[in-house]
């Protein structure tokens, strides 16, 4: 069973590009530890601590619509509840997610996904 590491979403209301088009579906990846640590030495994000997700947004969206990048520019130009949307989705799959583990049935051989419960020990 993958790890899963990319998640689709689809925008409340989409970017528009320089066209007229609209994209709405895309995906996200799982965010790394650079993924947050290296935009604090931008100067847009020294001047301005808010900034610093317009600039993970950038590294973490790896598709939106049919546009051949997603930069800074993208991200400012996003309507306010696109980019809450976004923020919301990058919370939850980064912060929030509940730990798991593969687990499969001895008798039928389903493969299936067990949350692991909050406090557990492990026995060594």
């Amino acid at each position: 069973m993958a790890f899963k590491t990319e998640y689709e979403f689809e925008l409340p209301r989409g970017f528009e590009d320089s066209s007229g088009n609209i994209h709405k579906k895309g995906a996200m990846r799982l965010a790394t530890a650079a993924d947050e640590i290296l935009p604090m030495r931008d100067p847009r994000v020294q001047a301005n601590p808010q900034y610093l997700m317009v600039i993970i947004l950038t590294r973490v969206i790896t598709r939106l619509g049919d546009l051949p990048m997603i930069d800074t520019k993208v991200i400012e130009q996003l309507f306010i509840a696109d980019l809450a949307f976004l923020q919301d989705l990058y919370q939850r799959i980064n912060k929030d997610e509940k730990p798991v583990i593969p687990a499969t049935c001895p008798n039928c051989e389903h493969e299936f996904i067990v949350p692991i419960p909050a406090g557990l020990k492990w026995d060594d």
